[in-house]
């Protein structure tokens, strides 16, 4: 059933927030703390009404369960972002193995966050998203231009699209631009490792970058990181 959260009187919201989560104490939990951040806040305690409400209404942010009955969370998402590309999502759940974690962020999740969480977090990480969501739907560096929507990148000779981590590590690159980004920053934010598993995976993908966007877009610091060509 979907709930409609009393809107208080408060002169500006910060943001409208979708929580999609069946087990009540959590959603409850969650609705109050944004709330009284000042976000204005709308709840569905299943998959289908909160499907519904998410493509039917407009929302800065979705926060996400996983595991419902009936249309799981997964479903969910898979449906609303292929509706809805640019729609921001966080993920909550208990299940907090890594398969889940990198198939909810290939599906097109931002965040991934597991159960029990501290609502301190939640709240930092929904400030984080609802930064990256106000900004423009374009980001410049040099000579490349991101389209942060179509999830396209040009370097001068037209826009090539990018799969979900080429996007991320350019995103990453391009939002400290001519500055050197550590590989355990880049394992950190695209592939959400806290430690270098010692794998060539940063490498590998900065290979096909570059041959999409040309052999001097990204360049190589040695034994320091990566960072994007300025001019």
């Amino acid at each position: 059933m979907l709930a409609k959260v009393d809107e208080r009187a408060r002169p500006a919201p910060l943001a409208r927030i979708l929580v999609i989560d069946d087990e009540q104490r959590i959603l409850r939990f969650v609705v109050r703390g944004l709330q009284a951040e000042g976000y204005q806040v709308d709840s569905a305690d299943n998959g289908v009404d909160g499907l519904g409400s998410a493509l039917t209404g407009q929302y800065d942010l979705v926060v996400l369960d996983l595991l419902m009955p009936g249309l799981d969370g997964a479903a969910v998402l898979s449906r609303l972002l292929a509706a809805r590309p640019a729609q921001a999502v966080i993920v909550l759940s208990c299940l907090a193995s890594t398969a889940i974690k990198v198939r909810c962020l290939e599906l097109g999740a931002q965040d991934y966050l597991a159960k029990p969480f501290s609502l301190d977090e939640l709240l930092a990480r929904v400030r984080v998203r609802l930064r990256s969501a106000d900004r423009t739907t374009s980001l410049v560096a040099g000579r490349l231009r991101l389209d942060l929507i179509r999830r396209e990148a040009d370097s001068g000779t037209g826009a090539v699209p990018l799969a979900e981590r080429e996007f991320l590590l350019l995103l990453e690159l391009m939002q400290s631009p001519g500055r050197i980004v550590s590989k355990q920053r880049l394992l950190s934010a695209v592939w959400h490792y806290d430690f270098d598993p010692g794998s060539n995976v940063v490498d590998v993908y900065v290979r096909r970058l570059r041959a999409k966007l040309g052999a001097d877009a990204i360049v190589t610091m040695r034994g320091e990181g990566y960072r994007i060509a300025i001019p």
